[in-house]
């Protein structure tokens, strides 16, 4: 999904993509079988359609590396900074992204923005506090700001309390591709 702001970068917000989730729902990145569950109270984080599951909804709970895959698909090598943690992903195909901005249903919601080079190693972070991610034009003003460093190749936006990996951040590079899950 695009997003074009005058005056400011162009970049996309990417969920993990069908493919990836297909496959995760086989064996996930550590190589286990997902958990599924019934979400009984919904307001889990889905990285497939980033948005919250609806309460009782079917879900997986699944070992991602996001880092492991961009640098696969990139040739970085990250090195100590390849991370697997847990992300909660639909349990059968979602309709994907609804939009193509910051994430609606994380929008108000602290968040760590991590940078990373184009040779998979941390630049540093940034805590995205709710004030800074109010709104689409908030979110993408800060993200605009992140990615003005011609050193950031992608950016994590992870979870604060837990530092799970919530969606991935990168400069559009035109390239048209299946981002939704």
């Amino acid at each position: 999904m695009t997003i074009t702001h005058a005056n400011t970068a162009t970049f996309e917000v990417l969920a993990i993509p069908h493919s990836v989730v297909a496959g995760l729902l086989a064996a996930d990145d550590a190589g286990h079988a997902p958990r599924f569950i019934v979400d009984e109270a919904g307001g889990s984080p889905l990285r497939c359609c980033l948005r919250r599951s609806s309460p009782g909804e079917r879900i997986a709970l699944v070992s991602y590396a996001p880092l492991r895959r961009w640098a696969a698909e990139t040739g970085a090598r990250p090195g100590p900074y390849d991370e697997v943690g847990p992300v909660f992903i639909h349990s059968e195909t979602c309709g994907g992204q609804r939009d193509g901005g910051y994430p609606a249903e994380f929008l108000g919601s602290r968040r760590v923005l991590r940078a990373y080079s184009a040779d998979g190693r941390i630049l540093g972070g940034q805590i995205a506090e709710p004030n800074q991610v109010r709104d689409q034009a908030a979110a993408a003003g800060l993200l605009d700001e992140i990615l003005a460093d011609s050193r950031v190749a992608l950016v994590h936006a992870r979870a604060v309390d837990f530092g799970c990996f919530t969606f991935e951040i990168r400069r559009h590079t035109g390239a048209q591709e299946n981002v939704g899950a």
